[in-house]
C-alpha cells in the first residue's frame, strides 16, 4: 500500500516539474479532443446524459455473467439450468457450476467489475449535481439524484447476494480521496436501504420515459430488499402497497399479462406486470444496447429454422423440468418429481431420426413457456427438432431454453443482425416483475400468519398458468396440461411455505432468482444435493461427483482486487 501511495506521489512530483519548466510555450497548450469540458458536464443535458450512462450499465455491457439476469449464478447455480452447449467453450462457468471455483478463477470479478462500474457512473451523477449550473432546477436535482440512488441501491443488492459485503463507495470519496483505503468489514444493507428510501421518497409515481425507475418500482425493491434480510412485517407493508396501488413508471396498473408467453414478447415490452425492466433495443448500431449477456443461450446449428443458432449454453436441467410434473393439477410437493414414476419423458440418446413421442402428461404448462423440449412447438419456429439443436447432449442434457428467446416474427424488429451472431434481441428484461412481488407478498404473508392471504396470491399466479396453455395451429393443446389452484385453505405453515418455494420455481424459472431463493431459505445444501443426485447421474462427464457446501453461498472476493489494495483491506470470504 505504501510503495503504491509512494508511486503516484513520484508521478505527481514529475507532472509539476514538467509544468514548471513549460508554461511559457503557451502554444503546446492544444485543448483534448474527444473529452467533455465541466461546463457540458454539469449542464442539465450533461448531467442527465451521464444519468443515462448509469442506466445503460444495468445490462452488464456485454459482460455476459455481469447482468442482472444473473443466467449462470442464480439458474444455473439453482439447478435449474446446466452450463450446457460443449465442456470446452466458456470453461470458466465448468467450475462455477460444479461449485469448485476459486477466488483467482475466471469470471470471479465479472459482476464486481460491472456492478462497480454502475456504482461510479451513479456516484459521478451526484457529484456533478453538486457543481450544477444555474438551469439545474432544485426539482431538477431530487429528479436526477433519485435516480441515481436507486440505480447504486440496485448495484449494491447485486454485490450482496453474490459476495456478500463488498466495500461501500459513495459520491464523496474517489481515486486518490481515500477509496482505496474502504475496507469490506461493513453491511452493505443499512446503505441499500438508505438509497432505495430516499429514491422512494423522491421518485415520481409515473416518468415521461418509461424506461426510467418511479417510486412504485422502489416500492417493490425495498421490498425485496427486506424480505431477504427476513424483516417479513416491514417488507409485507411495502406489497401491500405495491400490489394495492402500483402503477408502472407508464402508468399502467399493476396486474398480471394475460398470457404467459406474452411477457417475453418485444412488441409486449413496459406491460402491466414490468415493475422494473432495462430497456433493449436491436438496429441501434450497438448490440451493447440489445441482451449483450443472452447471445450464447440459444438453441445449436440451427440454422434458418430456428433463432440464434448459436451457442447452446444455458440449458434446462432435468430436475427443473420434472419439476413440472402435476398430480390433480397441483405440483408434486413431496418432491416425488425425480422418481422414475414421474420423470418426464424426454430424447436424451436419441438422434432426431428417431421416433420420439412427447410425455402423455399431466403437466404444468409453464413448462413449454420456459423449456424448448422435442415434439413440441418452439416459439413460432417450428417443434423442437430434439438432437439437431443440441450441441452435445451428454454434457448439458435433451432441453434448449426458452425465454427472452426472439420468435420467427421478430427476426429484424426485436432481434439485431449486426454481430457475428443474431442471438442479440431488443426484448426488455424483467428484474422485477409482477408476479414475483405477488410470491414474495405472499411469503412474507406467510411469515406474519396470513397463510389464506398468501393463498389467494399463489392462485393468482397459478389462474393466469391456466390460462396459458401452449395451443398448436389447429387448435391442439400442445400437450396434455392440468394444472389447477389450492382450492383448501391453507393452515399449515410448512406446507404453504413449500407451495410458495415451489411457485417460485416454476413461474420464474430460468429468470436467474432460484440460487438467492435457496440461499436466503437456507435449504440450498438440501435442493442442491437433490439436482446432483439426479443431473449429476445423467450428465456425468459435466457434473458427476459435483456437490454444493455453504461456502460457496458466496462468490469469493476476487482475488486481483484484494491484489491491488491489500488483505488488510479487502477481507476474503470465509473458506476461500
Amino acid at each position: 500500500m505504501k510503495n503504491y501511495k509512494l508511486k503516484i506521489g513520484a508521478l505527481l512530483s514529475s507532472a509539476v516539474m514538467m509544468v514548471a519548466v513549460s508554461c511559457s510555450d503557451d502554444f503546446l497548450d492544444v485543448p483534448p479532443t474527444g473529452l467533455l469540458a465541466e461546463a457540458q458536464l454539469t449542464s442539465l443535458g450533461g448531467i442527465d446524459a451521464s444519468l443515462i450512462a448509469a442506466y445503460s450499465q444495468v445490462n452488464g455491457r456485454g459482460n455476459r455473467l455481469g447482468s442482472p439476469s444473473n443466467w449462470v449464478w442464480g439458474s444455473i447455480r439453482g439447478g435449474e439450468a446446466n452450463k450446457g452447449t460443449d465442456p470446452g467453450d466458456f470453461t470458466t462457468i465448468n467450475p462455477i457450476q460444479r461449485f469448485e471455483n476459486n477466488a483467482a478463477g475466471g469470471d470471479m470479478g465479472s459482476k464486481w467489475n460491472v456492478c462497480y462500474e454502475g456504482i461510479a457512473r451513479a456516484n459521478n451523477v451526484l457529484r456533478l449535481l453538486e457543481s450544477a449550473q444555474e438551469d439545474v432546477t432544485d426539482a431538477d436535482k431530487i429528479r436526477i439524484s433519485s435516480q441515481a440512488r436507486f440505480l447504486r441501491a440496485h448495484f449494491y443488492f447485486e454485490l450482496k447476494r453474490d459476495y456478500n459485503n463488498t466495500p461501500y463507495v459513495d459520491e464523496t470519496v474517489d481515486y486518490g480521496s481515500g477509496l482505496e483505503e474502504i475496507s469490506n468489514n461493513q453491511d452493505l444493507w443499512p446503505f441499500i436501504e438508505a438509497d432505495m428510501q430516499y429514491a422512494i421518497d423522491n421518485l415520481p409515481a409515473t416518468q415521461s420515459q418509461v424506461g426510467r425507475v418511479n417510486s412504485w418500482a422502489a416500492k417493490a425493491y425495498m421490498g425485496k430488499i427486506l424480505l431477504y434480510q427476513g424483516k417479513f412485517g416491514a417488507a409485507k407493508t411495502m406489497f401491500d402497497d405495491v400490489i394495492a396501488n402500483g402503477v408502472t413508471s407508464n402508468g399502467l396498473k399493476y396486474g398480471l399479462v394475460d398470457y404467459y408467453d406474452d411477457m417475453f414478447r418485444g412488441a409486449n415490452d413496459n406491460h402491466q406486470e414490468s415493475v422494473w425492466a432495462y430497456q433493449a433495443a436491436a438496429g441501434t448500431g450497438s448490440v451493447l444496447n440489445a441482451n449483450p449477456e443472452f447471445d450464447l443461450n440459444f438453441p445449436y446449428n440451427t440454422g434458418p429454422s430456428g433463432p440464434g443458432n448459436c451457442c447452446g449454453f444455458f440449458q434446462p436441467s432435468f430436475t427443473f423440468v420434472n419439476a413440472f410434473r402435476t398430480s390433480n393439477g397441483l405440483p408434486l410437493l413431496n418432491k416425488t418429481y425425480n422418481d422414475p414414476a414421474n420423470q418426464v419423458k424426454n430424447d436424451m440418446g436419441l438422434v432426431s431420426a428417431d421416433p420420439f413421442t412427447p410425455d402423455a402428461g399431466p403437466l404444468d404448462p409453464r413448462l413449454d413457456h420456459t423449456v424448448g423440449r422435442r415434439g413440441i412447438p418452439y416459439l413460432d419456429w417450428q417443434d423442437h427438432p430434439g438432437a439437431a439443436w443440441i450441441r452435445n447432449q451428454p454434457n448439458g442434457g435433451p432441453y434448449s431454453p426458452k425465454k427472452y428467446v426472439y420468435q420467427k416474427a421478430e427476426e429484424g424488429s426485436y432481434q439485431d443482425n449486426s454481430s457475428w451472431t443474431p442471438g442479440y434481441t431488443g426484448i426488455n428484461f424483467m428484474i422485477i416483475r409482477f408476479a414475483d412481488v405477488l410470491l414474495m407478498a405472499a411469503e412474507a404473508e406467510i411469515e406474519t400468519g396470513g397463510l389464506e392471504k398468501a393463498r389467494e396470491y399463489v392462485n393468482r399466479v397459478r389462474t393466469r398458468a391456466i390460462n396459458s396453455k401452449l395451443m398448436r395451429e389447429n387448435g391442439d393443446m400442445a400437450a396434455n396440461y392440468q394444472i389447477s389452484t389450492y382450492d383448501s385453505p391453507w393452515s399449515d405453515a410448512d406446507l404453504a411455505r413449500r407451495a410458495v418455494r415451489m411457485e417460485r420455481m416454476l413461474e420464474l424459472g430460468m429468470e436467474g432468482h432460484r440460487f438467492y431463493d435457496l440461499v436466503r431459505w437456507n435449504i440450498a445444501k438440501e435442493e442442491l444435493d437433490f439436482y446432483f443426485a439426479l443431473d449429476g447421474k445423467l450428465l456425468a462427464a459435466a457434473l458427476g461427483g459435483a456437490s454444493y457446501s455453504e461456502k460457496f453461498k458466496y462468490v469469493p472476493i476476487p482475488q486481483d482486487q484484494i491484489d491491488l489494495v491489500g488483505s488488510d483491506i479487502l477481507i476474503q470470504n470465509p473458506g476461500f
